[in-house]
């Protein structure tokens, strides 16, 4: 239970301000303060997702808790975003990461601001929180990033071992078309609002033609990648992120190539959320009162001991059948002075047997789970029996005399293939099987056969001819009990979550040249807690009562006679609420993914976006409608896209792309 907390050591105002950009461009913020006579520390928390509506909520939890203790706290919209001047350009661009140095100096130069400046966010925020510390302003002091990434290219939501991320390749950029597209809000953008809008939707571009036309780990990909040089990096940085959200493999790497006076790492059981929210898989924690102490360390020269806390502190989830959602994972914190962890040692189990072809049907993934766990009711995977009846499974008894072996790491494993055809994909998963033959996804990974020499180029694969493939999957937390398998599945697709290569013909794997390794952590009795969390009193929120029966939250059709599956998404982001400044907010969404189970050239996305924002007071009623689709033939991606925008009932802005994006390694 999270706890509302009242009573903070300063009274606190906000007030909303513009800060000046360089090029005259006004970018809109809200800014939290201590009442106080004293400067305080700045802290800023940079992204595009809307500050007086979308993120309002999530905000009112923690900046008015920051100014409650004694410090600015700052939420600013991107340019070309919100209420945000300008116009609005790819994720992470030079001038978003410029106009971010330059927010950071001018709070610096508040007179309200010691000159001190930290960053913090989640997701994007903690994207560009990173990115900006690599370019190290001097005012830049230190940074808290949750779920986050150092690698744009191979650990984010494009591309997993160099294959097309077919699941969020598509719906990410569909969200972010939806979300570049809304207007900015009259009440807080005054009569300017329509041309800003008006401007802001004539430079609109989808995303997606970008992020398909570089499948290979170019500069493009380089720019905004932090693990280029890590040495850039000159704030402190406690890097924050959990099991189940897709970049939870940026903070051991952080940990591990940081200078060890300047970063901490914590992996809990969560999904893509801040720790404190209390949104499943839980437990829980004390998250800004952790925060504080690195704030109060590194912005205040406060004589805590944040900096005595092991170097990362994680979370090992117990044995747990499968489900969809858990309120709270049953498991234990554990410490580790160093990473790589000397608590660590990889344990390798050889396969053996008799070589076997895989050849996995189309459909195979579509009991992945959501790629972005939110902590709703469908996101996590379910029981992975089905998916391991369409793959080649490779089973290690854990001995009922012994204790579990618990795992803490990146997994690695190395198949000896055989490749079918030039292109195609190899998917392994790690699931913890139950006496009771039930089947729990521990972790994954995947590899594009291209990218087996290296993610920056496309190198095809040899048919006919035996090839050692290595690769890692992703970081976890687990404890496999006695009497239970460790289980390893190969399959040779992956649908929604890769996208599949033309021929998918499978390939011959050889056992006898093929291993799975485990980070074994041997088991340590450590006296790691945190507090219960707190957050400041919520936003006055309503949530209507929907009009319609709500569609559930992911939905697999299968057409027997067509061979044909097709999955459903509602993203759930949060429907129609009403704020208390009057704003009536409704957004729906929805995505589909259908696939033939013999024809990888099947393979079709489309996501449906419907967004209203309505004031009655100011008679203003603006509807933002998009429509994004994906195809493919055997030598390239089709791209759809169509955007309608009204105004009162009246068409305002109508526009549709079409684009053909040759696959030279997706």
């Amino acid at each position: 239970m999270t706890k509302i907390r009242t009573d903070f050591p300063y009274e606190t105002r906000h007030e909303d301000v513009r800060i000046p950009m360089p090029d005259g461009t006004l970018l809109y913020a809200r800014v939290w303060r201590p009442v106080t006579d004293e400067p305080v520390p700045a802290l800023l928390e940079y992204l595009p997702y809307r500050l007086t509506d979308w993120t309002a909520p999530r905000d009112q939890q923690r900046h008015p808790w920051y100014a409650g203790h004694g410090y600015a706290s700052v939420r600013v919209d991107v340019r070309g975003h919100g209420n945000s001047g300008g116009l609005p350009g790819d994720e992470y661009d030079a001038t978003e990461l410029a106009d971010g140095v330059a927010v950071v100096h001018w709070l610096a130069e508040q007179p309200w601001c010691t000159g001190r400046v930290g960053m913090f966010g989640i997701s994007w925020g903690g994207f560009n929180s990173l990115q900006i510390a690599a370019l190290a302003p001097e005012p830049l002091k230190a940074v808290v990033t949750v779920c986050s990434t150092d690698d744009r290219y191979d650990n984010d939501v494009h591309y997993m071992g160099g294959s097309v991320l077919g699941v969020d390749m598509h719906a990410w950029a569909a969200t972010m078309l939806a979300f570049v597209c809304r207007p900015p809000d009259p009440r807080y953008a005054g009569e300017e609002w329509r041309e800003l809008w008006t401007r802001r939707l004539e430079a609109v571009e989808p995303f997606v033609h970008t992020w398909l036309s570089h499948q290979t780990r170019d500069d493009y990909w380089k720019h905004g990648s932090v693990c280029e040089d890590y040495s850039a990096i000159r704030a402190a940085v406690l890097a924050v992120g959990g099991w189940h959200d897709p970049y939870r493999d940026t903070v051991l790497r952080l940990a591990e190539h940081l200078p060890p006076d300047r970063v901490r790492g914590i992996i809990g059981p969560w999904s893509h959320q801040y720790p404190d929210r209390g949104l499943p898989p839980g437990p829980a924690i004390g998250f800004l009162q952790e925060t504080l102490r690195w704030w109060d360390r590194h912005l205040k020269d406060a004589d805590d001991d944040v900096m005595a806390e092991p170097l990362l502190r994680s979370w090992i989830s117990e044995s747990h059948p499968p489900a969809t959602v858990y309120a709270e994972l049953p498991g234990r914190w554990v410490a580790d002075p160093s990473w790589p962890s000397p608590n660590v040692t990889p344990v390798t189990y050889g396969f053996g047997g008799e070589p076997v072809v895989v050849d996995s049907p189309q459909q195979t993934g579509i009991d992945a789970g959501r790629f972005f766990p939110f902590g709703n009711d469908a996101d996590l995977p379910p029981d992975q029996r089905d998916e391991d009846a369409h793959s080649a499974c490779f089973d290690f008894a854990v001995p009922e005399d012994g204790g579990p072996i618990e795992i803490l790491g990146r997994p690695s494993v190395t198949l000896r293939l055989t490749a079918g055809a030039p292109t195609g994909q190899v998917v392994a998963r790690l699931c913890d099987v139950a006496p009771d033959g039930s089947s729990t996804l521990v972790t994954r990974g995947a590899l594009n056969l291209s990218a087996r020499h290296g993610r920056d180029r496309a190198v095809p694969a040899r048919t006919g001819e035996p090839e050692e493939c290595a690769f890692e999957l992703n970081g976890i937390g687990h404890a496999f009990p006695p009497g239970h398998r460790v289980r390893l599945a190969v399959s040779s697709a992956y649908w929604p979550w890769i996208w599949p290569q033309p021929d998918a013909g499978g390939f011959t794997l050889d056992p006898d040249g093929s291993s799975l390794t485990l980070p074994v952590r041997a088991r340590t009795d450590d006296a790691v807690s945190f507090g219960e969390p707190e957050q400041a009193p919520p936003l006055a929120v309503s949530h209507p009562a929907p009009l319609e029966e709500a569609r559930p939250e992911r939905l697999v059709l299968r057409d027997v006679a067509k061979g044909e599956w097709t999955l459903q998404v509602d993203p759930k982001y949060g429907g129609t609420r009403v704020y208390p400044d009057g704003l009536e907010f409704t957004e729906d969404a929805v995505e589909t993914y259908t696939i033939a189970e013999d024809d990888p050239l099947s393979a079709r996305t489309r996501s449906e976006w419907h967004v209203r924002l309505h004031r009655p007071e100011l008679a203003w009623d603006v509807r933002v409608e998009t429509r994004s689709e994906i195809t493919c033939d055997a030598d390239a991606f089709h791209t759809s896209d169509e955007v309608v925008c009204t105004e009162g009932g009246e068409v305002v802005f109508h526009r549709t792309w079409e684009k053909r994006i040759p696959r030279t390694a997706g």
